[in-house]
C-alpha cells in the first residue's frame, strides 16, 4: 500500500474496527511490549498482555493506565508453559497476537545460549501451537537486524543474505524460518516478521521508558544513567571499527516510532487473507556511539565522561536499515530523531523511574 493510497475514512474505519478486536501482546510490561499496548489501546485494541515479570513490574500496568486511560487486562505467566496459554485462549476471545517475550542482550546470549533457546526458541513455539489449537493465526513476530549479521553491504535491505554472529540473533533466524515453514504448511496464516534495529528513547509523558537489572546491555539506558550519578562514566566497546569515529553504528529508533510500525503491521495482516510479510523498522540512518552521546549530551545539559574498552563478542561495525519496503507495505516511517530519542529518554531518566521496576527484555 503506498503512502496517499488509502481513503480519507479509512482511519476511522481502521478505528471503529479495532474496538472489537482483542489483541494478546506477550512480553507486554517490557520496554518494546509496553509502548506498543500504549498504541494500540490508543488505536482502540483491546488489549491483553502475558508476562511472567521475570525482569519487570506490573507496575507498568497503572502507568499505562495513566496514558491511556485504560488498564489492559494482564495475566502472569510464562508462554514456555502450554497449559497456561490453553488456559488464556479459553478465557479471552483472542484476534491477533503480538510476540514480544523473551531474551534480547548479544552478550548475555554468548555467555548462556541456552537460556535465549529456550526462551526465545521454545517460547515462540510452544505460544505458535497454543495459537493453532485455538484457531488463530494471526501473528506479528518481534524479530531483529541481528539476523543479517555483518552487512556484506548497506543499507539493509530485507534480501540480504542472513548470517547470525551471535546466539541471540540466531534464536530470531531460527523463529523466522519456523514462521515461514508454518506459513507454507497451512493456509489462512497471516504473518509479520519485524525485523527492527536499535529501539531507544521512552515515551514523552516520562511514566514508561526502558528500566533494566544491573548494568544495561544497551547504551542509551547506560548513558543515562551516567548522566543521573548512578554511574562514573560509559564503556564504549571498541574504538577501532571501520567507522568514522572508529565506534560502532547503528540505526536508532524512537520506541514509540516503533510501537507505530506494530500496529501499523497489524492493520495489515488483520485486512489480509493469508500473509507472510518480512520489514525493516528502522530509521535509515546510522549514528556512532559517540553521537548518541554527544545527543544525549545535549539533551540533557550533562557531561558524559566514557571510557573505550574492548570489542564485544557477537559485535559488528555498522548497520542501518533501508525501510523503502515499510513505507511501501506498511505506509510507516520512523518520525523521530535523535533529538526526541534522548530529549524522551531523559524526561523519563530525570523522573527517577530508572530503578522504579525494570523493564523485561523484549
Amino acid at each position: 500500500m503506498l503512502h496517499g493510497s488509502r481513503h480519507p475514512n479509512d482511519g476511522l474505519l481502521d478505528v471503529i474496527n479495532s474496538m472489537t478486536q482483542t489483541i494478546l501482546v506477550t512480553g507486554g510490561t517490557g520496554f518494546i511490549g509496553s509502548h506498543t499496548t500504549v498504541a494500540l489501546q490508543q488505536a482502540g485494541y483491546r488489549v491483553v498482555i502475558l508476562d511472567n515479570l521475570c525482569n519487570s513490574s506490573a507496575s507498568v500496568l497503572d502507568a499505562i493506565a495513566k496514558i491511556t486511560g485504560e488498564k489492559p487486562a494482564f495475566i502472569q505467566g510464562d508462554v514456555r508453559s502450554a497449559p497456561a496459554l490453553a488456559k488464556l485462549f479459553q478465557a479471552y476471545r483472542v484476534d491477533a497476537v503480538l510476540h514480544f517475550a523473551g531474551l534480547k542482550a548479544v552478550g548475555e546470549s554468548v555467555r548462556d545460549p541456552l537460556a535465549y533457546y529456550d526462551n526465545n526458541v521454545h517460547g515462540s513455539v510452544q505460544l505458535l501451537g497454543a495459537m493453532k489449537q485455538a484457531g488463530i493465526k494471526t501473528f506479528v513476530f518481534s524479530s531483529s537486524a541481528t539476523v543479517y549479521g555483518d552487512p556484506q553491504k548497506l543499507p539493509l535491505t530485507e534480501d540480504h543474505p542472513r548470517s547470525a554472529t551471535n546466539p541471540y540473533g540466531h534464536t530470531k533466524l531460527i523463529v523466522e524460518d519456523v514462521l515461514e515453514n508454518l506459513y507454507k504448511s497451512e493456509e489462512g496464516w497471516r504473518i509479520a516478521r519485524l525485523r527492527y534495529f536499535n529501539p531507544v528513547g521512552a515515551h514523552s509523558s516520562g511514566l514508561i521508558g526502558e528500566a533494566p537489572q544491573g548494568i544495561p546491555n544497551n547504551l542509551m539506558p547506560y548513558v543515562a544513567q551516567v548522566a543521573t550519578g548512578q554511574r562514573s562514566k560509559v564503556m564504549i566497546f571498541g574504538k577501532d571499527y571501520d567507522t568514522a569515529d572508529g565506534t560502532g553504528v547503528r540505526d536508532y529508533i524512537h520506541v514509540m516510532d516503533l510501537a507505530r510500525g506494530h500496529v501499523q503491521a497489524l492493520r495489515h495482516c488483520l485486512d489480509a487473507e493469508q500473509e507472510l510479510l518480512t520489514v525493516n523498522l528502522g530509521t535509515g540512518k546510522g549514528y556512532s556511539v559517540l553521537d548518541m552521546v554527544r545527543a544525549f549530551e545535549q539533551a540533557s545539559g550533562k557531561t558524559i565522561p566514557y571510557e573505550f574498552a574492548a570489542r564485544r563478542p557477537g559485535d559488528i561495525a555498522a548497520c542501518w536499515a533501508d525501510t523503502g519496503l515499510a513505507w511501501e507495505k506498511l505506509d510507516w516511517r520512523a518520525e523521530m530523531g535523535i533529538e526526541e530519542m534522548c530529549a524522551d529518554a531523559w524526561g523519563w531518566a530525570r523522573a527517577g523511574r530508572w530503578w522504579a521496576g525494570p523493564a523485561k527484555r523484549s
